[in-house]
């Protein structure tokens, strides 16, 4: 059974929600008893808040050095998010105060890779569900069924209590162990037919081109991911299924390139109703984004996309 920890990070409430389930990444999970399950790259954790500034921690695999990297917590988000122009925009302003801590997460450029080439015409309901299956068919185990002294208060049970955690959050007898997503190596050995199998539909042809390029290149992600931003968006472009999108989602979420602005149909819709861009195309509304919110472009561009999203739940 894996130890209990304390984990100090500024992070709660409606930011904590959206930086880890608003479509950064595909693999953290809300359990029915309040906890997060979480997986990325050799990190199998689970997080339940104690406290604003705290969480209860179990680590099944990685260490908590890992879960800090993937949690960027090197940075000041506060800080970052007051270097944002939002004493000259109100809008701004409204969305910063709405998700205070709301941060960007360190993901392996792989991973991220292979989600956001999940995410076309998707929700993130869907794209989980992808992943989830992409991981437990095809990838390595990451941890075994295993005890959690996690008290899960919605099944009656104590600390200690054993009991499978599955990376979609549920508990069960199938699929108890935990699975990391598979590398390109491994989805180079993987059937178009297979992946489609894990509802990928036409997105396993886009996969499958992307598995069979990076094979034949090694290191070629790395090196893409250490080049200005301009030649690095550039690069990813040429992937079978790598628009300006997901490549600024790939920037942003998996090179940590900050000043990557994704534009998808949310962003076009915020930047019509709250900034007069309407008809703007999705290039010229990234451009924009990138010169009037600056080197952080990416973090103004995850406060607006959360406020939207809430206005639109409560709409």
């Amino acid at each position: 059974m894996s130890p209990v920890v304390q984990l100090q990070l500024p992070l709660a409430g409606p930011a904590l929600a959206e930086t880890l389930d608003g479509g950064q990444c595909f693999r953290w999970r809300l359990a029915g008893d309040g906890a997060w399950h979480g997986v990325s790259g050799g990190i199998a954790a689970e997080l339940r808040p104690r406290s604003p500034n705290a969480f209860d921690c179990v680590l099944h695999a990685g260490t908590v050095d890992d879960l800090r990297r993937h949690f960027a917590d090197d940075l000041d988000w506060h800080a970052l998010a007051d270097a944002l122009p939002h004493r000259t925009d109100r809008h701004l302003a409204t969305c910063l105060a709405a998700f205070p801590g709301l941060r960007i997460l360190r993901q392996p450029i792989g991973e991220a890779l292979l989600g956001f080439l999940c995410s076309a015409t998707k929700q993130i309901v869907q794209i989980k569900q992808m992943v989830a299956l992409l991981a437990a068919r095809h990838g390595r185990v990451l941890a075994p069924a295993h005890c959690h002294p996690l008290v899960d208060n919605d099944r009656g049970r104590g600390p200690g209590d054993c009991h499978p955690i599955v990376d979609n959050g549920s508990r069960g007898p199938a699929a108890a162990a935990v699975h990391a997503l598979p590398t390109w190596g491994e989805l180079a050995e993987v059937s178009e037919e297979a992946l489609r199998a894990c509802l990928l539909g036409f997105r396993a042809r886009h996969v499958v081109g992307v598995a069979r390029f990076l094979t034949e290149r090694p290191g070629w992600l790395e090196e893409t991911a250490a080049l200005p931003y301009a030649e690095a968006k550039a690069r990813l472009i040429e992937l079978p299924g790598v628009g300006e999108k997901i490549a600024d989602c790939v920037l942003l979420f998996g090179a940590g390139r900050l000043e990557a602005f994704p534009v998808d149909v949310w962003i076009l819709r915020v930047m019509a109703r709250r900034y007069g861009l309407h008809g703007w195309s999705p290039a010229q509304v990234a451009h924009f984004g990138r010169v009037h919110f600056g080197p952080l472009a990416g973090l103004a561009q995850q406060y607006l996309f959360a406020w939207e999203r809430q206005e639109a739940r409560g709409a």
